[in-house]
């Protein structure tokens, strides 16, 4: 058996979220060596007001997780959704966390001047790809640009774009029969073909940054299949703010190589919710249990691991 870090994507963030993390000698390491390449205290954006910015939100999740999986035993597989990529890089030891910090305050930033107004992400429950994708063609166009972004779960897909065009085909999914239609705390449209130019800009600056071979199985998610070369790791992480999430596929594929703990990083709880159905009661989340329980279920996996 092993066990997955999974490590959650914008959305997920919360106000204090750096400030609840344990206060543990590594954890603080973690926070002055984020602030001291930020020239700024990253505490600072752990706020209401600052997680306004797509730049704070994302550094936020990039060192809440690397500062969470120090606190834990080493995994055999580790996968982040969109801006998690970049702490499950880190913890496979294939991407050093200072340039990590560099580099994700430069992909919010480009991702934030790109689309500061009128775009972001709205979740679809309850139609299957099957149904949802010929609403989309329907909406989408020139003046109307929505996508196919995220698929989440069989009945659990986003969508990227326009204000206007995610609304227009919410309305088509509810006469569909979609349970929910519901705006996501993202402003902007990750996971489509707007964000193309960005992920240039981004590809550029990784072209100057040293990658290793990850020394954890890293699923991109992507593809949903594992990476284990540097550069399609760098391929990887600089485009996948503009790639289709397939989160589906990477809980399948982890199933099917024998993990049985999926363990959610802080702050979410959304991961280890749609990781649920296929992993039971090893669908655990890290800001919901005791750290004692947690370092249990991964030493008991650990002695199932061959």
């Amino acid at each position: 058996m092993s066990v997955l870090l999974a490590f959650p994507g914008q959305g997920a963030q919360r106000p204090g979220m750096l400030h609840e993390l344990p206060d543990e000698p590594s954890v603080r390491a973690c926070l002055e060596s984020a602030s001291e390449v930020l020239g700024e205290s990253v505490l600072d954006l752990d706020s209401r007001a600052a997680l306004a910015s797509t730049r704070a939100v994302q550094l936020c999740l990039l060192v809440a997780g690397v500062a969470a999986a120090g606190l834990l035993p080493p995994a055999q597989f580790v996968a982040g959704l969109s801006i998690g990529a970049y702490p499950a890089a880190v913890v496979a030891g294939a991407l050093a966390f200072p340039d990590a910090v560099r580099l994700v305050a430069l992909r919010g930033e480009l991702m934030q001047r790109a689309f500061p107004e009128g775009f972001g992400m709205t979740a679809i429950l309850g139609l299957e790809l099957g149904q949802l994708q010929p609403l989309i063609d329907r909406v989408h166009g020139r003046d109307t640009p929505v996508y196919l972004a995220n698929i989440n779960a069989e009945r659990q897909l986003v969508i990227a774009g326009s204000d206007a065009a995610m609304q227009a085909v919410a309305r088509l999914a509810r006469q569909q029969g979609a349970g929910l239609a519901r705006r996501l705390a993202v402003s902007v449209p990750s996971h489509c073909a707007l964000l193309q130019p960005a992920g240039a800009q981004l590809a550029a600056a990784f072209a100057q940054v040293q990658l290793q071979r990850p020394r954890l199985r890293y699923l991109s998610a992507s593809s949903a299949r594992p990476i284990v070369q540097a550069e399609a790791l760098r391929d990887d992480l600089a485009w996948n703010l503009c790639r289709v999430v397939d989160w589906r596929g990477v809980i399948q594929h982890a199933y099917e190589r024998g993990v049985r703990l999926h363990l959610e990083l802080p702050p979410g709880t959304v991961l280890s919710g749609l990781a649920r159905p296929l992993f039971g009661s090893g669908a655990v989340a890290f800001q919901s249990a005791r750290r004692d329980s947690l370092l249990t279920l991964i030493e008991e996996e650990g002695e199932r691991t061959p």
